[in-house]
């Protein structure tokens, strides 16, 4: 087992972090892995998930968003505030582009799924109804929409101060989102739109869940199979939004949850 580690210019000139596992043996087959809000590339067992696909002839790229809040230099702390609150559901399309055309340029392989976990997903949801080169998609935990998840309240407030803040618990840091997260929602409404873009799916697409998620409900899994009822769904009983997981993450072996959802991303992939 391989890994190259790779540095490519993101959205606003911001740099893309990211590293590729390759199999001894390949079965030309590209996982290109995007993670969650508060998410980076090395979280939690994200490289133990990462062994997992190798060992199973998949190559496993999976990258920092531009804009997540790390830096090359630290990409595992949130030292970039003011990236993360100008981050956008825009930008992030724009990034997973960005790696898909170096993928395809550099790695020669033309049988690609996009995996997102949480908030990755619906990017990667996104980006397979605009972008004829993905073989498949799947989804892990992830909403079924971007907009209209704020009252209208709340929403005033935001545009009154310019920012809102998220606690990470994790880090204990207050982290900002500036109101142009919002702006960008109400302009690009049409392309940030995950049903109709699930809903003109022709690719094979998975959809897994916890049903005992607190961040991101069940429902909203059974909301992407609806509108896409060729695609399959896959729910894990009892399971949390991160599957048993955890950061930092001091095992060698993954949670069974974890362990369940990666056996039957595996399955749906081969």
């Amino acid at each position: 087992m391989k890994k190259s580690i790779e540095i490519i210019e993101g959205s606003n000139k911001k740099k893309i972090l990211m590293d590729i596992t390759f199999p001894k043996k390949s079965n030309n087959k590209l996982i290109i892995f995007s993670h969650g809000f508060k998410g980076f590339k090395d979280w939690g067992c994200f490289d133990l998930i990462s062994k997992s696909f190798t060992q199973n002839e998949f190559t496993f790229l999976k990258f920092n968003f531009s804009h997540n809040g790390t830096t090359i230099a630290d990409p595992l702390n949130f030292n970039d505030l003011e990236a993360f609150g100008n981050n956008n559901f825009s930008i992030e399309l724009n990034d997973l582009s960005l790696v898909l055309d170096w993928s395809v340029q550099n790695l020669n392989m033309s049988d690609i799924t996009l995996l997102g976990h949480s908030r990755g997903g619906g990017v990667s949801m996104l980006q397979s109804g605009e972008d004829a080169r993905v073989s498949r998609v799947i989804s892990w935990s992830s909403p079924s929409s971007f907009l209209n998840r704020l009252s209208r309240e709340r929403i005033e407030i935001w545009e009154q101060k310019g920012v809102s803040f998220v606690y990470n618990g994790r880090t204990k840091q207050n982290m900002p989102l500036y109101i142009q997260l919002y702006n960008d929602c109400e302009q690009n409404k049409d392309r940030l739109d995950i049903q109709n873009s699930v809903s003109n799916l022709t690719i094979p697409q998975l959809v897994i869940h916890g049903d005992s998620d607190p961040s991101v409900d069940v429902k909203e899994a059974y909301n992407l199979h609806k509108w896409n009822p060729s695609s399959e769904l896959f729910i894990v009983k009892d399971a949390d939004h991160v599957f048993g997981a955890s950061h930092p993450y001091n095992s060698n072996k993954l949670p069974l949850d974890l362990q369940i959802v990666v056996d039957k991303t595996i399955e749906f992939i081969q």
